[in-house]
């Protein structure tokens, strides 16, 4: 790879970066209408996408520009580099939109790919959107097409196409499975899937814990942006000795929580994506409402029985095997434990095979470095809430059933979409290494 085609990307992905900038109000817009955001969800995930379109650029001319020597013996010279693998295939989700289409895009650009990027059908303005603003910020027309429509008729005889050199791929994990053996039946080569899937996300407080600062962080972990984020809080961890405290506080603060129109500055949590995510949230609580003991449910006025919106819920359950799958909505689950059973509760999450994110709330040392070590999960966050990664500060992605590595926005995702060469001359047939006269006298 020559330095100055790694340089030209990067350029490229700059220019995207102001042009999403200043378009910041047509594409925050976009968000509340198509995709229900509030307005501060809409401002912080411009920023997410630019931030990616700019680190991205910082690393491909870091990562992707001269070749890397290697040592040899002398009167040979040995080059490592980085290329593209060919056309990657981008399946981005609608909960992020903007962000995650752009980080995917941008990211398997700034390697060297094409890309035919498949975006959720239930977003795809917002993603014509962002594509315009690419082409225009100089991303070849053929080597970004967007392809809008459902995902099984569109993405899926792509998957199976041996033309496709990579897929990444941020959804549920049912769907990610089916990707994978898709690409594992076909011919010819095997080639990589880049996937960030679902959690079962859960938050540990013991007892040394903040009351005041577990509540900031369990409601926005759990009702930012209506539950609707793969890193979510969906099982709050309490010990017992506090859980009454603890529980009390949180659900005075969500009786506090605004649920309506996006557009309007006041609205905190805005509607669910679409009928079938409601209903399926809908089922969720009428379980709940037999087999768990209900703790509270924010207000849903009269003019929003008309709209796509769901009321956020909190439920304590007994035991993890209460749930099923992952519920992708605001609704928290509570669970107590005993300070002697925190253990076997670490065991128990880590048996679930999800490993995205995960909080603690412990004000010992020891205890939350060696929570740390016990989960599973590829995201920890210590006193603080467990949403909102930033690109090249918190590197975000998932193991086990949670996604395959590397992290989006961390310093080694670029490499996953491309291929290494070594390159070996024999200096010695073309006059020998000259650097060895520099050792005479």
């Amino acid at each position: 790879m020559e330095p100055h085609q790694a340089t030209a990307r990067a350029d490229i992905l700059r220019k995207a970066a102001d042009l999403l900038e200043d378009n910041t109000a047509i594409l925050i817009s976009l968000m509340v209408r198509e995709a229900g955001k509030t307005l501060s969800d809409g401002i912080a995930e411009v920023r997410e996408a630019v931030d990616f379109c700019r680190y991205y650029a910082m690393m491909a001319e870091k990562q992707f520009g001269a070749p890397t020597p290697l040592p040899g013996p002398t009167g040979e010279r040995n080059e490592l580099m980085l290329e593209g693998r060919g056309v990657f295939l981008s399946i981005s989700p609608w909960n992020f939109p903007l962000a995650i289409f752009t980080g995917q895009v941008m990211a398997a650009l700034a390697a060297g790919n094409t890309v035919l990027a498949k975006p959720a059908e239930q977003t795809s303005l917002i993603a014509a959107f962002a594509t315009e603003l690419f082409h225009r910020a100089g991303v070849p027309a053929d080597a970004l097409h967007l392809l809008a429509g459902d995902g099984p008729e569109v993405a899926g005889p792509l998957v199976e196409d041996e033309g496709i050199a990579g897929v990444v791929f941020t959804g549920s994990t049912e769907v990610a499975r089916l990707i994978n053996r898709n690409l594992a039946a076909r011919e010819g080569a095997i080639v990589p899937l880049i996937a960030e899937t679902g959690g079962q996300n859960a938050m540990i407080v013991d007892s040394t814990a903040l009351p005041e600062q577990v509540c900031d962080a369990v409601m926005e972990s759990a009702f930012g942006s209506a539950g609707q984020r793969c890193s979510a809080l969906r099982i709050l961890c309490v010990q017992s000795d506090v859980a009454d405290e603890v529980i009390q506080m949180i659900k005075g603060a969500l009786a506090l929580r605004k649920l309506g129109d996006p557009v309007k500055p006041e609205t905190d949590i805005g509607p669910i994506i679409d009928e079938d995510a409601r209903a399926v949230l809908q089922k969720h609580i009428e379980r709940m409402d037999k087999e768990a003991h209900f703790i509270a449910r924010a207000p849903l006025d009269q003019s929003l029985q008309h709209g796509c919106f769901f009321a956020p819920s909190i439920y304590e359950i007994s035991s993890l095997a209460q749930l099923q799958r992952e519920v992708f909505g605001p609704v928290l689950h509570i669970l107590r434990y005993k300070a002697d059973q925190l253990d076997q509760l670490m065991h128990n999450l880590a048996a679930t095979g999800y490993g995205l994110t995960c909080g603690v709330h412990s004000r010992l040392e020891g205890r939350y470095l060696g929570l740390f070590e016990k989960s599973i999960a590829g995201n920890v966050y210590i006193n603080r809430n467990m949403v909102g990664a930033v690109v090249g500060v918190q590197p975000f992605g998932g193991r086990g059933l949670s996604g395959t590595g590397f992290k989006a926005g961390g310093p080694h995702y670029l490499l996953r979409f491309a291929s290494e060469r070594v390159r070996t001359i024999n200096t010695a047939a073309i006059g020998g290494n000259t650097d060895l006269f520099r050792l005479i006298g």
